[in-house]
């Protein structure tokens, strides 16, 4: 099972499962597809959208421990 941090960048994350685009689309990062957002990870996103770095990935690991 993959396990993301709040290192991983989010073009990692997106090719890791675009079943995540949803949680992060939710939260406001409407921007998935841009090139500056590819190479954020997940904390810096996560920060420039007012949202705790922690609880976003654990909703992440837990929707893709969901998955298997």
């Amino acid at each position: 099972m993959a396990q993301v941090t709040k290192d991983t960048m989010i073009g990692e994350l997106l090719r890791i499962d675009m079943g995540v685009a949803p949680i992060l689309m939710n939260i406001g990062m409407h921007c998935l597809g841009c090139p500056a957002s590819q190479g954020e990870t997940i904390e810096e996103a996560a920060m420039v959208h007012g949202i705790d770095p922690g609880a976003l990935v654990d909703e992440i690991n837990n929707f893709l421990e969901g998955k298997n």
